[in-house]
């Protein structure tokens, strides 16, 4: 992809609806033939000449589209890492219930009820922060959810009462989720529309590698040490890494575009200055005209829900997404119960080994979508003359399902007729891959579509997913116990492919579908 310091005359004023913000179709490229006679001679592009930049950035120094490749990327970084601490920190404690349970006299299904109440509060924690961020802005809800997330952490590792790590661990999803959707405002805020599809994938590939790198530490953990408190300071360990990290590099992204530049508020590039804004104090001194009231940023979450794209879009993802903690679920299970009980009889080590299937799942994954992305979003612009339409991001999930719907139904053979472990690494991994790629392809598509409502449109989406996953939680096991694995993961696989049916309807009807319902005020 092109780079994307501005070119172009700075003081030309463009109306955002020209260049397709918020709109039906964006004018991406200049190139085309027909717009070569000069009338979009205004438009500031990218260094190579005619990728136009979306939105037009200001000449504003402190624009965080002005910032530069470092500062960005350090900030995506903060963010990308904080992202990755909510999801880690749950996953982490599937191999713990054994030993808790051992300890506190109680069954490892009980244990586990600590567990899923932390998920659940994953997607519900969520919600609370998109109004936060949107009324007080990106990074003191970065740095004040992190800070009270890493206390119920320590409360978690240091305690010896289950009902006191039941509750304290709840406590850790609601607070550690909040980059999880935030964190797809703050690359809306920093990084051009060109380049959003690559700069999703860094993100969600982090935060959809959690799930599966805490069980990898944890296992190994366990069999090493035989105890379950080093896994729960080895997750404190981490959010204490990240304030550090958040104090070093972290700053406000949230930029009001409406407002004049020279009636900006002051932002002073100082140490003291920035960590002003981590704080929130200097979000408090200049929130009155400048950041949404709360009823308005209620009214904005209620409203983009609302609207004809998003609905469609959370169900896909949904029935896309939620497989993959059955998945994680059942083949845990069944891997560690002794063979003569059904089982496979791995230990904990042999299961942390098994976690690398995942780990290399995503990173291909994420290695292949980053191009790839780019790959159909520029044909689509070569195409058409210049022009992008949201539903050109939907044909990777063509590919996702591809992998998604074969890779469960390998898993459920396996599982079901007791054949080797390889099926479910074979399987687990191509389900894996296809969750990272439909996760970048539907989160980018519904950016595209309500870019001036990214945090909604990345709190909706993790809401659906996390409660999507909560759910099979609860009927996974069961299920497969009752009906057989083959047809309950045959089932899942089923699911998958009609999800596609909604990918379908959208790329037909989305545009007609989204002038509809208008654009989120």
């Amino acid at each position: 992809m092109p780079e994307s310091n501005p070119k172009g005359d700075s003081h030309t004023q463009v109306r955002e609806e020209e260049i397709g913000q918020d709109a039906d179709v964006i004018l991406l490229d200049t190139g085309a033939a027909h717009l070569e006679k000069g009338q979009h001679s205004n438009l500031k592009l990218a260094n190579d000449g005619h990728t136009v930049l979306v939105p037009q950035p200001s000449a504003d120094p402190n624009d965080p589209l002005n910032w530069s490749w470092r500062r960005k990327h350090l900030m995506l970084a903060v963010v990308s890492t904080t992202a990755f601490l909510p999801d880690f920190g749950s996953a982490a404690g599937i191999p713990l219930i054994v030993l808790q349970g051992k300890e506190w006299g109680l069954t490892p299904p009980k244990v586990n009820e600590s567990g899923n109440l932390n998920v659940l509060m994953l997607g519900i924690g969520g919600l609370f922060w998109i109004v936060l961020s949107s009324w007080w802005g990106r990074a003191p809800v970065m740095f004040w959810s992190t800070l009270t997330g890493t206390f119920f952490t320590l409360a978690c590792a240091v305690t010896d009462s289950f009902p006191v790590y039941y509750g304290f661990r709840a406590l850790m999803g609601l607070t550690l989720t909040a980059m999880q959707v935030v964190g797809l405002a703050c690359i809306k805020d920093m990084f051009y529309h060109h380049e959003h599809a690559r700069k999703i994938g860094i993100w969600a590939s982090l935060f959809i590698l959690s799930p599966y790198l805490g069980p990898f530490f944890a296992n190994f953990i366990v069999a090493g040490v035989g105890d379950w408190r080093p896994v729960m300071w080895l997750v404190f360990a981490m959010c204490c890494a990240d304030l550090v990290f958040i104090g070093l590099v972290g700053d406000e992204t949230y930029y009001d575009r409406s407002v004049a530049m020279d009636l900006q508020p002051p932002r002073p590039q100082t140490t003291v200055g920035r960590l002003s804004r981590v704080v929130g104090i200097w979000q408090i001194q200049h929130h009155s005209g400048y950041f949404r009231s709360l009823e308005h940023c209620c009214y904005r979450l209620l409203s983009t829900f609302l609207k004809p794209i998003m609905i469609p879009a959370m169900v896909y993802y949904a029935m896309s997404f939620m497989w993959a903690v059955g998945i994680n679920i059942t083949s845990t299970i069944l891997l560690e119960t002794p063979i003569v009980a059904g089982g496979y009889g791995f230990d904990s080590r042999g299961v942390g080994f098994l976690y690398f299937t995942p780990l290399i799942a995503v990173t291909l994954g994420e290695a292949f979508g980053h191009f790839f992305n780019d790959f159909i979003a520029n044909r689509y612009v070569r195409k058409h003359e210049g022009i992008f339409k949201p539903e050109a991001r939907l044909v990777t999930n063509y590919v996702a399902a591809a992998f998604m719907v074969p890779g469960l139904i390998i898993v459920g053979q396996t599982l079901d007729k007791h054949l080797s472990y390889a099926g479910i690494i074979m399987g687990w991994g191509m389900y894996v891959f296809g969750v990272i790629l439909a996760t970048v392809a539907i989160t980018a598509y519904a950016l595209d579509s309500y870019g001036s409502a990214s945090s909604e449109v990345s709190g909706l989406l993790n809401f659906a997913r996390v409660i999507a996953g909560f759910s099979v939680g609860y009927f996974q096991m069961p299920w497969g116990l009752k009906s057989g694995f083959g047809l309950s993961f045959g089932i899942q696989a089923i699911i998958v492919a009609v999800a596609v049916v909604i990918i379908l309807v959208l790329q037909i009807y989305g545009g007609r579908l989204r002038a509809r319902g208008g654009p989120v005020v």
